[in-house]
């Protein structure tokens, strides 16, 4: 009968619709039959149980885009660990503090969810670019940010590195499906370009270099010896795995970037 309750306390001019056997009566029949002492038993039961109330208020409270963001956060951890198999819908919204019901009013399956946290994981990374505002800056002050910006993010977000592994040992099969994933990239491309076309025109740097072909060497540089630190360490030295060594790895790549994008050599 508790389930009832919610939807009895609305009587319309009708009577009920819920289905509780009121369908069809007046609004006084309705309550000669009891339904005053349905809305009386609600009341007192969110005098009896105040903490029944207040949850319902704070779910009515939630903020969606911080609900949505919570889940994607979860789906990266797990689909970076377990991949989309073996990911579990479970363990994603518990650790988001979310419910099934709430997960599922915002994406309808597992392979959905696992969609929109690819999406996000790229917006992640390409607003943390817009960020730097690198078209406002000197090329050369530029070029060198966008190379430690680079080697941090991926230091620092190693669910985004591990993310794409995994969607890479899926040939690439579910981040084809995203509509608008090449326009996410669009700003870090057009970005790069007018750094090397303004580079060029103040006879800083050699050349213009492809855009694509350069942040492709540049991911590369920075992403193997992060990602690939525990073989790199037992092959050659365990030092690999210090953080003196991400220091010395985040200075080299900086000055190996520089020294083949710079006219002269001597910044």
């Amino acid at each position: 009968m508790g389930s009832l309750w919610p939807r009895c306390a609305e009587i319309v001019a009708d009577g009920c619709a819920c289905g509780c056997g009121l369908l069809g009566r007046s609004p006084s029949r309705a309550f000669q039959n009891g339904t005053i002492r349905i809305l009386d038993a609600v009341t007192s039961r969110s005098r009896k149980h105040p903490d029944v109330t207040r949850k319902r208020e704070n779910v009515k409270r939630r903020d969606p885009i911080e609900s949505s963001r919570k889940i994607l956060l979860s789906g990266m951890k797990h689909f970076a660990r377990y991949g989309l198999g073996g990911a579990r819908v479970v363990d994603i919204i518990k650790d988001a503090g979310l419910s099934h019901r709430m997960l599922y009013h915002y994406y309808e399956n597992k392979e959905a969810l696992y969609l929109a946290t690819l999406e996000f994981a790229y917006k992640q990374i390409r607003d943390a670019e817009l960020s730097l505002h690198i078209s406002s800056l000197e090329p050369v002050d530029g070029m060198r940010r966008i190379v430690e910006f680079t080697f941090d993010y991926f230091v620092d977000h190693p669910e985004f590195m591990a993310l794409l592994s995994q969607e890479n040992l899926n040939g690439g099969k579910f981040i084809s499906q995203l509509q608008h994933f090449k326009d996410v990239q669009r700003p870090l491309v057009d970005g790069l370009r007018d750094l090397f076309e303004r580079g060029k025109s103040t006879g800083r740097f050699r050349k213009v270099y492809d855009p694509v072909h350069f942040y492709i060497s540049l991911s590369g540089l920075c992403y193997f010896a992060i990602s690939n630190r525990f073989t790199l360490a037992a092959a050659f030295d365990e030092s690999i795995m210090s953080e003196s060594f991400i220091e010395e790895r985040r200075a080299h790549i900086t000055a190996f970037v520089m020294q083949a994008v710079l006219e002269t050599t001597g910044e």
